[in-house]
């Protein structure tokens, strides 16, 4: 009976966590964002009327739509001619400023990092040996590794990030030659589900596995 009970409030948890997150994010929305704009959006009107609950409410939502309409005309500014003159000279101009400039560049080289849609971060899911022989984990192959690490090994090696579980924002980061590493046929979000759920979570999969770019490796059955 106790365990049936501590099952179904497992149960619960999982099933209201979806909307408590949604909640909580929209509360920082209206918060963080709204609260502030309004005030200043909204300067003129009337106290009044404004302290009123639900004016405020609606005044908070008006001004977070209003400040995401206003990220995204940035967002076309900064495509056109006229736009990249203007973002290119507040970046001169934040260069000049001492401290200032070193937290941009570097907020600025991680968001330029993250934000290559074409050269995606993490390329492929993996599966390598870590860390002793037949124990296996998850790793993201995220490029062929380059310069002074691949002149002292003498062959091709490539970097692959491995996540900690279940947050897969830390982790270490392992040098491996290709022949070491095997790659999966399962996606980069299904791998990330795989990892924070801690092995709950496990996608789907067909009858068989084909394991590419392992010569030691063939077809394995399911």
């Amino acid at each position: 009976m106790l365990r049936s009970i501590r099952n179904a409030f497992i149960t619960g948890v999982f099933v209201i966590l979806p909307l408590g997150v949604t909640v909580i994010v929209i509360n920082f929305l209206l918060d963080r964002i709204g609260t502030p704009a309004s005030s200043f959006f909204f300067w003129y009107l009337d106290p009044m009327w404004s302290d009123m609950p639900i004016a405020q409410f609606s005044l908070e939502v008006l001004s977070v739509l209003v400040v995401l309409l206003l990220i995204t005309l940035l967002g076309f500014g900064s495509k056109l001619f006229v736009g990249r003159i203007c973002l290119h000279s507040f970046e001169r101009l934040l260069d000049n400023v001492p401290f200032i400039n070193t937290v941009y560049r570097t907020a600025k080289q991680i968001v330029d990092t993250f934000s290559q849609q074409k050269n995606a971060v993490f390329q492929e899911v993996v599966l390598i040996e870590y860390p002793r022989k037949n124990c296996y984990v998850i790793g993201f192959l995220t490029s062929e590794s380059k310069g002074e690490a691949q002149a002292v090994t003498g062959e091709s090696i490539y970097n692959v990030f491995v996540p900690t579980t279940p947050n897969p924002t830390s982790g270490f980061l392992l040098m491996l030659p290709r022949e070491d590493i095997t790659a999966l046929n399962m996606s980069i979000a299904d791998g990330m589900k795989l990892i924070i759920s801690g092995g709950a979570v496990v996608p789907s999969h067909g009858d068989k596995a084909v394991v590419v770019n392992n010569p030691k490796a063939a077809e394995v059955d399911a």
